[in-house]
């Protein structure tokens, strides 16, 4: 494994808006080289002529010297290309606009023939005058999750290009999409999200708002940065018109490869990519350090040892099996959630890895494959566990314990839980409302009249903690109804022995609400009401009331993940 540099997102004088009007397709890669990357590739707009363009001079450059009629420029450009395709690898791609304007990237292997993703681009409503223009504006063209689709059936990278800003399907800053943005952001066919924020480590960056830990986004998206280059190099006076390699990421593989590059973005090894360094001598970007930033939730955890004495395996082994029956997630073992506390470390990390492995496979029925590897942080080795989301739940430990998460808590599935999980099905993004392609606009001008649903969530309960549904006594205990806001889910016949931490903490809280609703809250806002806010660790929780009339529903331990619409006004929080 080593680190390899990359930028996915370029574009060659093949694209109608380039802004070097002399540049040639040498000129790019000999930028790329300079810029110190190992894999670049032709994104051009709506069209692979660019990469065709570099293929075809490079072949017609070989001929002349294999019939010996090469001029001394000729031989030496050819020289040129062959050096430098012989330390970048070179990927055949395009930037495909889809309808109301959002791009998408589509990445090949160089082994596959041009003419075959010419025809995909055919597919997808590129209109065949204009396959060679590389133009940004074609008109109707395929929608979103159709392009995810081919790109991916016809075994390239389909990447949301830009997606957080202009053109971006997640359209951050718009009030409208609703379960549109959604699919567009987690559809299975799409394999990474380019972002213009990798290197900002903040609550508000796009890689941690697709990080797993919201409800509505519970699939974990690869993230990466590129350039967009419309030229070679940025522009002095318009610092985010970037040029090649302006904007780069790094990945950890094999080799230098699609197939490496591809198997990438189809694992949950989310911390083999990383913003390039600016700067020679610049720290290092230590996943584990972000990881422990953000603390324990719904899909990390942290375990200082792993040793039998004292449970510390068996809680572990209980982690395991959580995350596998709700979104997945990631054990760093060595060291606890607090970045301010030393890191402990595991000794012995080879058979630590060969010990926790088969605990796993013995444990934990039916067979789940996890991932458990070494690393360094803070001068000690640690262990890391990839726990996918199972396909076949429920997941028990010892053939009968079967166990979930709940934002930062494993607890012992209750029967409706259980009901649910053995009724599971394989989670698919919502379908995006199909509109007749001769109605699409592609500009973005005249996005905000484009015919997506557009959603009042205002009103809508919160999207994480618990809310008390109700509770009824019988012979003397009481029992209480509770609803998981993540995904809506009613567990009924909770009692304060049976609940887990977060329920038990409702349900007293819930006791302890005054007859009159009204003086319930804190603060009320129209229809809202705040009971109070408290830290839970890092972690920011609020417990809310919501009226209708005479009719109130309390909510507990609601993060801010679970905060939108006008919930945020309330608690004066970012949405």
């Amino acid at each position: 494994m080593q680190w390899y540099s990359m930028d996915l997102h370029l574009h060659t004088p093949a694209s109608s808006d380039y802004q070097i009007a002399d540049a040639t397709y040498l000129d790019v890669l000999k930028r790329a080289e300079a810029r110190g990357l190992d894999m670049i590739a032709f994104t051009d707009h709506n069209t692979v002529a660019g990469y065709r363009a570099l293929q075809d001079e490079v072949e017609q450059l070989r001929l002349l010297q294999r019939l010996k009629r090469i001029l001394p420029e000729e031989e030496a450009r050819l020289g040129e290309y062959e050096r430098i395709l012989g330390k970048i690898k070179v990927l055949p791609g395009f930037e495909f606009t889809a309808t109301f304007g959002f791009h998408i990237l589509g990445i090949f292997s160089p082994e596959k023939p041009v003419r075959e993703i010419e025809h995909l681009l055919l597919s997808l409503n590129i209109p065949p005058d204009q396959l060679d223009e590389g133009s940004a504006t074609v008109g109707a063209s395929a929608d979103v999750l159709t392009a995810y689709r081919l790109i991916n059936e016809a075994g390239g990278i389909a990447i949301a290009a830009h997606a957080n800003s202009t053109n971006g399907v997640a359209m951050r800053g718009f009030a409208f999409g609703g379960q549109t943005k959604i699919a567009y952001t987690q559809d299975p066919n799409l394999h990474a999200l380019e972002v213009t924020d990798l290197e900002s480590r903040g609550r508000r960056s796009t890689a941690r708002f697709f990080s797993g830990t919201k409800p509505e986004y519970p699939r974990r998206m690869h993230a990466i940065q590129g350039s967009d280059a419309h030229r070679l190099e940025a522009d002095p006076k318009r610092q985010k018109n970037l040029g090649v390699g302006d904007r780069v990421t790094e990945v950890l593989l094999p080799e230098v490869s699609f197939e490496a590059l591809k198997g990438l973005f189809e694992s949950n090894d989310f911390a083999r990519t990383r913003p390039r360094r600016k700067q020679k001598g610049q720290a290092e970007y230590d996943f584990v350090r972000s990881a422990r930033d953000e603390g324990s939730n719904i899909i990390q955890d942290f375990h200082e040892n792993m040793t039998k004495r004292g449970g510390n395996l068996y809680a572990v082994i209980a982690d395991v099996c959580a995350f596998a029956n709700t979104n997945g997630g990631t054990l760093y073992l060595g060291l606890s959630a607090d970045p301010k506390q030393q890191v402990v470390g595991i000794k012995g990390t080879a058979r630590a890895i060969t010990d926790l492995e088969s605990e796993i496979s013995n444990r934990i029925s039916p067979p789940l494959h996890c991932t458990v590897d070494a690393h360094k942080t803070g001068g000690k080795d640690i262990l890391r566990v990839l726990v996918p989301r199972g396909e076949d739940p429920p997941y028990a430990v010892d053939d009968n314990k079967i166990y979930v998460r709940a934002e930062s808590e494993t607890g012992l599935a209750v029967r409706d839980e259980i009901v649910e999980l053995v009724n599971r099905k394989e989670q698919v993004a919502p379908l995006a409302v199909v509109i007749d392609p001769q109605e699409a606009v592609s500009l973005v001008e005249t996005r905000p009249e484009m015919p997506v649903e557009i959603e009042d969530t205002s009103l809508d309960a919160p999207r994480t903690g618990v809310e008390v549904v109700g509770v009824n006594e019988r012979n003397g205990t009481k029992y209480y109804t509770v609803r998981d806001l993540r995904n809506g889910s009613m567990v009924k016949n909770v009692t304060q022995k049976s609940a887990r931490s977060l329920w038990a903490y409702a349900i007293t809280s819930y006791d302890k609400i005054p007859k009159d609703r009204k003086k319930a809250a804190s603060e009320w806002r129209g229809e809202l009401g705040l009971l109070r806010s408290y830290k839970q660790g890092k972690t920011e929780r609020y417990d809310l009331v919501q009226r209708d009339n005479s009719n109130y529903r309390f909510y507990f331990g609601v993060t801010d993940d679970g905060i939108h619409g006008k919930w945020s006004e309330l608690v004066g929080a970012d949405e």
